[in-house]
């Protein structure tokens, strides 16, 4: 398949899971060289691609052809937050219209790897499988409009989650069994207080992350 997919879009998908699943870590330097290197590919797609990040918010430019994620401020991290709530929790309550057994089996799979991951202190199958629960939810909403906005604001808010990681603790409700019990239920309400709560939760976590200086 990849013989098929232009190299530009290739060279996009890649460094864009870099991004989202924390092997670009925020403020980190790399040279377009080394991600040319890593990516495996020619030096004019690897540039579109973070051409098109860098508009997406995802990436900045540091000079010296660096290119880093940036770090998040705090009024950067309220705003996100309030954005993904308006636009996650609209597709939540789409998703519920089109939820059916397959759809609670695959969350629950997901959800039992992202169990397996807290316990062991595995980050990046962390970031993978809490992305993937996310939106194998909101592709049943249809919307791509919808989609296409979260996953914009995913990938200026999730390369910082590993600030999330730091802080799991027992006291951290699992709003994702309460989204599964609620899609099992039908109950639009309760579906949009977890949800709601999940991403109120990330953010109080990675606020607290930020006030001690961890990427600092």
């Amino acid at each position: 398949m990849t013989d098929r997919v232009p190299a530009h879009q290739i060279a996009y998908a890649r460094l864009r899971d870099m991004v989202l699943f924390g092997e670009l870590a925020p403020g980190a330097a790399v040279t377009i060289e080394g991600l040319v290197a890593r990516l495996g590919l020619g030096m004019t797609p690897v540039r579109e691609a973070i051409r098109r990040l860098i508009a997406e918010g995802a990436l900045v430019m540091q000079g010296n052809r660096r290119v880093s994620v940036p770090r998040l401020d705090l009024r950067t991290l309220e705003d996100l937050g309030y954005a993904r709530r308006a636009v996650e929790i609209e597709l939540g309550r789409q998703a519920l219209a089109g939820c059916d057994a397959a759809l609670i089996a695959e969350l629950r799979a997901i959800d039992a790897r992202l169990d397996g991951a807290i316990a062991t202190g595995d980050v990046p199958t962390y970031l993978r499988e809490n992305h993937g629960f996310h939106f194998a939810l909101y592709a049943r909403a249809g919307s791509e409009v919808l989609e296409a906005m979260a996953a914009s604001l995913w990938l200026r808010f999730g390369p910082s989650l590993r600030l999330v990681c730091l802080g799991w603790g027992a006291e951290d409700t699992d709003h994702h069994k309460r989204m599964v019990a609620a899609l099992e239920a039908r109950d639009a309400d309760a579906l949009r207080d977890a949800l709601e709560a999940d991403i109120l939760q990330g953010v109080m976590n990675m606020r607290a992350g930020l006030e001690a200086g961890l990427y600092a």
